[in-house]
């Protein structure tokens, strides 16, 4: 069990710790009570979309489309809900958010499965079709005017910690028990392992990925709503590179392209690791483009360290005797 930890999550969250402790001491007011809460508002979004990107990346697959998805929700669902203050408009705009993004993550997902299309070829093309339809729908306007209640929502803070951060980590803790404690679940591990397996023991493997594409595509919505809370504006160019952070943060988190390996504990270390370390790097000063050097040197050097920490995980278990 102590290996086990060591290879898994424990590795991410003490490598969390120690980044931490490095900002603490070389990065002016990182330890601040305001500065930890701007992480957490920071880390909102792309835990959001990482909780998603889990699921399509346990499968085997790749989602290109969130940033543009992301999008496209927030247009649709500003749209409905600007310069009204009726409660039914906001939970309608609400509801709507999350459909599209549902919407686009069945799409992507019937279309890969059906004419067996590789997911990052019809993800790479939603990417474009999404944000297309984003410009389109508002003419590349900007939507201002929305309801004052989400953007109180998307200040206030509950218990001394952003409320934007508590549905970020409420669906980070839905989405672990669904992939640690449901069937389905273990249909998702099951898939990304060995799909031919579990197709000839009678499951429909293609109704497993398609859910879990759906699911990438709710949280989309979710992180689109966010995204207006926090800003009160929705734009048709917002979510750029997001795609990009979010499949990171699994990365970064232990789990593995090919589908089979990764936790939701493990997505959402990621995600803080990856908050974290931007903002200790912005609070030290260095630039934007220096900061984009440094991030993805980290993620080259999770993915390398991963491939170890497999190699080592397959010799422990070689040596266990029978």
């Amino acid at each position: 069990m102590i290996k086990r930890m060591v290879l898994g999550e424990a590795g991410i969250g003490v490598a969390l710790v120690l980044l931490a402790a490095i900002f603490v001491a070389v990065a002016p007011n990182f330890a601040t009570e305001q500065n930890l809460r701007n992480i957490m508002t920071q880390i909102t979004l792309n835990t959001v979309l990482a909780v998603g990107m889990t699921f399509v990346i346990l499968v085997g697959g790749i989602d290109l489309s969130v940033g543009s998805a992301m999008a496209l929700c927030a247009v649709v669902s500003g749209t409905f809900m600007a310069g009204s203050g009726s409660v039914v408009v906001l939970l309608g705009g609400i509801l709507l958010g999350v459909v599209v993004g549902g919407v686009v993550g069945f799409v992507n997902g019937f279309v890969s499965e059906q004419w067996r299309v590789p997911s990052f070829i019809v993800t790479l093309a939603m990417l474009n079709v999404a944000r297309g339809a984003a410009e389109r729908y508002t003419d590349a306007a900007t939507i201002y005017n929305l309801p004052a209640a989400l953007n109180d929502f998307g200040t206030i803070t509950l218990a001394g910690i952003p409320a934007v951060f508590w549905v970020a980590l409420l669906l980070a803790v839905a989405g672990w028990f669904v992939l640690s404690r449901t069937v389905f679940g273990r249909l998702v591990y099951a898939i990304g392992n060995n799909e031919e397996a579990v197709r000839l023991s009678g499951h429909k493997t293609s109704r497993v990925k398609i859910a879990c594409f759906v699911i990438a595509g709710f949280t989309v919505g979710v992180a689109a709503l966010l995204y207006m809370a926090r800003l009160n504006i929705a734009s048709p160019i917002l979510g750029q590179g997001y795609e990009l952070n979010a499949i990171a943060a699994v990365v970064i988190g232990g789990a593995s392209l090919m589908g089979g390996r990764g936790s939701m504990i493990g997505t959402f270390l990621g995600a803080c690791l990856l908050g974290v370390l931007t903002n200790g790097l912005l609070l030290m000063g260095v630039s934007d483009f220096e900061r984009q050097i440094i991030t993805g040197l980290v993620i080259l050097i999770a993915v390398v360290l991963d491939a170890y920490r497999l190699r080592l995980a397959r010799r422990l278990a070689i040596a266990q005797p029978a």
